[in-house]
């Protein structure tokens, strides 16, 4: 059965459309109001502040790439196939719209002028990323299916920064194409050599 949506899922679902479309400062309260259908006091009951909304909104997505990491790695035993999963995840996102961009991607790129609880959450994402992503690459190299010119740690940011400028390259062309032709050679580049 599934779990039906609360006013407070709407406002977050909202405000995560809107940052995507215009960032941090790209939207208001009274523009969520128009959207869930509700009057600002409301969201202001849920959401005491744009930082309470915007620090949840980070923390939970944070939690939802976990959770999508784990039933990844619980499907697929093979690191390479991991990274070639995660890439297939988001050029099906940015491809039909979905989810066209990293809400904390984006959000990095104000992370100047964002308020520092904001900012403390989006750090922690992408910890967690760099994390995964050096443990997909180091576990690869251990079986002999991943092959490095670098610390599995370098390696691990050279991808994620890879895969976040494809998002944004993606965007600037208005081609969700070309997020797969910059992320394919990533892929390969790992291949092990015989």
């Amino acid at each position: 059965m599934a779990k039906s949506s609360t006013t407070s899922d709407d406002i977050l679902a909202c405000a995560h459309k809107l940052i995507i479309a215009g960032g941090y400062n790209g939207f208001s309260y009274a523009d969520i109001a128009d959207v869930v259908g509700i009057r600002k006091a409301s969201i202001h009951h849920h959401f005491p502040s744009k930082v309470d909304l915007a620090t949840v909104l980070a923390r939970r997505y944070r939690e939802s790439a976990e959770n999508g990491i784990k039933n990844l790695e619980h499907s697929i035993a093979d690191p390479r196939e991991q990274l070639r999963a995660y890439v297939q995840y988001w050029t099906t996102c940015i491809a039909d719209a979905s989810a066209p961009f990293c809400v904390c991607a984006l959000l990095a790129s104000e992370l100047p002028a964002l308020p520092e609880e904001v900012a403390q959450e989006i750090r922690v994402y992408f910890r967690f990323l760099s994390g995964w992503l050096t443990g997909v690459l180091e576990r690869g190299v251990q079986q002999g299916v991943i092959s490095l010119h670098y610390t599995p740690r370098i390696e691990a940011e050279a991808f994620m920064a890879t895969v976040h400028g494809a998002m944004l390259s993606a965007r600037a062309y208005g081609n969700p194409e070309i997020f797969g032709v910059i992320m394919a050679p990533q892929l390969k580049r790992f291949a092990a050599k015989d």
